[in-house]
C-alpha cells in the first residue's frame, strides 16, 4: 500500500468519525442507513490506501452495508416499540428485497467498478430529486399495490441498496410516501426492511470478493473489513517461482489461478526471510501479465 501523509490520514479519520456519527443520526431520524455518506468517505479513504481503481466501489459498498447492519437493527427496535413499523408491508418486500441483494452481490463478483459508481450516481440523484423538488401531490395511488407490485418494488429496493451500499431505508420511505402511507409509518417500516437488506448485503460481498483477494487491502474478508489468511508455503514457492521466471507462460498462468501468491501481505512475509534471495522491490503487475 502506498504511504500518505500523517496530516491527510488524520483528516481522513476525522471524516470516518464524522461520517459514522451522521449515519446514525440518519438510522434515527428518517429510518436510512447512512450508507449515502459512509460510501464516498470510504472510497477517498481506500483511495489514499492504494486500493486499485477496479476494486474500490465494491469494497465501499460491502463495508458500507455491514458497518449499517447494527444501526438498521437498532433503528427498527426503537421504531418498532413505537408501534410505527406495518408489518405488511415488511412481509411482502423482505424475501423479494433479499433477492435483490443476491443478485447485486453477483454483478459485485463480475461487473466493473464503474457500474457501482454509476448506480450510486443514479440512485443518489434520484433520492435527492424526490427530497428537493417533490411535492405533495406526487402520488401514485392512493393504497399500495397488489402482490406482483410489491415483489417488484421489494426487488428493485434491494437490488439498488446493494448496488449502492445502502440500508434502502430511503428508497422504501419514498415508495411507500407516494402511496400516502404515513411518513412515520414509512420512516419506520424502512428501518424493518434494512435489517435484512444489510446483513444479506454485507454476507454477499465478503463471497462475492473471494476471488479478488489478491487486489484488497490487508485486513479484508471479501469486499469487507474482517480477517484475511495468511500465505501459506505453497503460496511463497509459486510466488518465486513466478520471480525467477516471470515470462514463462506455465508459472504466469499458476500465478493467475492461485492470486494470493502476489498478495501484499505475501509479499511481506517474503520481506522478512532473510535467504529468499530475491529483489522483492520491482511491481508485482507483471507476475499476472507476463511482463
Amino acid at each position: 500500500m502506498a504511504a500518505a501523509p500523517l496530516a491527510e490520514l488524520a483528516w481522513l479519520a476525522i471524516a470516518v468519525i464524522a461520517g459514522g456519527v451522521v449515519s446514525g443520526l440518519l438510522a434515527g431520524l428518517f429510518g436510512i442507513g447512512g450508507g449515502a455518506v459512509i460510501v464516498p468517505v470510504l472510497f477517498e479513504v481506500f483511495r489514499l490506501l492504494g486500493v486499485p481503481e477496479e476494486v474500490r466501489m465494491q469494497l465501499c459498498v460491502g463495508t458500507s452495508l455491514a458497518i449499517i447492519a447494527p444501526t438498521a437493527v437498532r433503528s427498527y427496535w426503537a421504531h418498532r416499540a413505537k408501534g410505527l413499523v406495518v408489518p405488511a408491508v415488511l412481509r411482502a418486500w423482505a424475501l423479494p428485497a433479499v433477492v435483490g441483494v443476491a443478485v447485486g452481490s453477483l454483478a459485485a463478483a463480475i461487473a466493473p467498478a464503474s457500474v457501482f459508481e454509476l448506480a450510486f450516481v443514479v440512485i443518489a440523484g434520484i433520492i435527492a430529486t424526490k427530497l428537493l423538488a417533490g411535492r405533495e401531490d406526487w402520488v401514485l395511488g392512493r393504497a399500495l399495490p397488489g402482490r406482483s407490485g410489491m415483489t417488484a418494488y421489494g426487488f428493485v429496493i434491494g437490488l439498488a441498496s446493494s448496488l449502492m451500499g445502502i440500508s434502502g431505508g430511503s428508497l422504501a420511505t419514498l415508495v411507500m410516501t407516494l402511496y400516502r402511507i404515513p411518513i412515520h409509518n414509512a420512516v419506520a417500516t424502512s428501518a424493518g426492511l434494512g435489517v435484512p437488506i444489510t446483513i444479506a448485503g454485507a454476507l454477499g460481498y465478503v463471497v462475492a470478493g473471494l476471488p479478488h483477494e489478491a487486489l484488497l487491502p490487508p485486513a479484508s474478508l471479501g469486499f469487507r473489513v474482517g480477517d484475511r489468511r495468511r500465505p501459506d508455503r505453497a503460496d511463497l514457492e509459486l510466488y518465486r517461482a513466478a520471480r525467477r521466471t516471470p515470462r514463462a507462460p506455465a508459472v504466469t498462468a499458476a500465478a493467475r489461478n492461485q492470486p494470493r501468491a502476489v498478495s501484499d501481505c505475501c509479499i511481506a512475509a517474503l520481506r522478512r526471510e532473510p535467504d529468499h534471495g530475491l529483489e522483492i522491490g520491482a511491481p508485482t503487475s507483471s507476475i499476472g501479465d507476463g511482463g
